[in-house]
């Protein structure tokens, strides 16, 4: 079934849909990771996107029920280059495609990825459409124009939990976790849900936390009436801008007990300090992204997807900059002694990706205890 791909700025490609009819419209980005593509469709993170995938053969391992990062696909709509639909892996319950159509979800192959990403890096993310149904690309082309859905300041609340919930060991449990040890002591953390990936769920678990998880509209009181030892800002999808609600919460929590912020969480808290935040040419989303640590001179090699960034250059009423991404040289990583946060723009639970960088739940735990 033939597909249109069209970009705002009237670039256009097509290919073939390997899940059924559909129309969607989105942000258009694209993953330079090998693999994972099963981590990627399910992060929140991807809510109003449209994501390519630049490693041409996609869904050779299938699909199974233990490596998904929320309990649905979030993307908007999957394209690649080629789609294999027999795949050969003990752990596969199914391919990618009986999956992705029984969510509801367009994927496309045939398409020249390759392509639509040099067209991306060049010109910029932007807003796009995927269409069974466009007779023409001119057609689609008038309606990608009119579209507003980037504009909904709400995509964390899409994506968020209703209700808190505890999140205990081996729940949706992932073949790579390791088995929890006592480092936590029980230290109970309290997880913001802007958009949780269960790898960020699991490496606290992982390590004897007890875990709740809550909407991210809670209340600071709320969230201290708890208890808790530590608080975590998870990832999330969207422009951090747009939630100001949020950030009178997190003001009230900075100080009061150690804080650790992820990707979005990370914008979270740059804002919460009157910082500001600004979106990127083209994001950074891939699994080989070389992040310096300031203060060791290591090099971490991280996994990334975010398409906004915090601008802090150099110290700051006690806020520092703690890593830096060395292909652009922007924030990722920053902390406060004083206010008892630190954060990193990437995400070290990996999930796909390297685990450079997942010690830093270990820092997490540490402070948590008083260390």
């Amino acid at each position: 079934m033939k597909a249109i791909i069209v970009l705002e700025d009237g670039f256009h490609l097509s290919g073939n849909s390997f899940t059924g009819p559909g129309e969607v419209f989105g942000e258009v980005v694209f993953n330079t990771a090998m693999t994972g593509y099963q981590e990627m469709i399910t992060d929140p993170s991807y809510k109003g996107q449209i994501l390519a995938l630049t490693y041409p053969l996609i869904g050779n391992y299938g699909v199974n029920d233990e490596d998904i990062e929320s309990a649905s696909p979030r993307v908007e709509a999957l394209l690649i280059k080629e789609y294999c639909s027999r795949p050969y892996n003990r752990r596969a319950a199914e391919n990618l495609g009986d999956y992705l159509g029984r969510h509801g979800i367009l994927a496309v192959q045939g398409v020249d990825t390759r392509t639509l990403t040099l067209h991306l890096r060049g010109a910029g993310t932007m807003k796009g459409a995927v269409s069974t149904r466009a007779s023409a690309p001119e057609e689609l082309l008038a309606r990608v124009r009119a579209y507003t859905g980037l504009a909904d300041p709400d995509l964390v609340g899409q994506v968020s939990c209703a209700e808190p919930y505890a999140w205990t060991p081996g729940e949706k449990g992932s073949f790579f976790t390791a088995p929890a040890p006592s480092a936590g002591n029980g230290r109970h953390v309290v997880v913001y849900d802007l958009g949780v990936k269960y790898s960020i769920l699991r490496q606290l678990v992982c390590r004897g936390c007890k875990v709740t998880v809550v909407p991210a509209g809670t209340e600071a009181r709320q969230v201290l009436s708890m208890n808790p030892d530590g608080v975590l800002l998870s990832n999330g999808p969207g422009d951090p801008a747009a939630l100001t609600g949020l950030l009178p919460e997190v003001r009230a929590l900075l100080g009061r007990l150690p804080i650790f912020g992820i990707c979005l969480g990370h914008q979270v808290l740059g804002l919460a300090l009157d910082f500001k935040t600004f979106k990127l040419p083209f994001g950074h989303r891939g699994g080989n992204h070389p992040v310096k640590d300031l203060a060791t001179g290591r090099v971490h090699i991280t996994s990334q997807n975010h398409g906004y960034c915090v601008l802090l250059e150099e110290e700051r009423e006690g806020t520092r900059p703690t890593h830096i991404n060395l292909n652009d040289g922007t924030l990722e990583g920053m902390e406060n002694e004083a206010l008892r946060f630190f954060s990193v723009q990437y995400h070290p639970e990996a999930s796909p990706g390297p685990h450079d960088s997942v010690s830093l739940f270990d820092r997490f735990v540490a402070m948590m205890a008083g260390n």
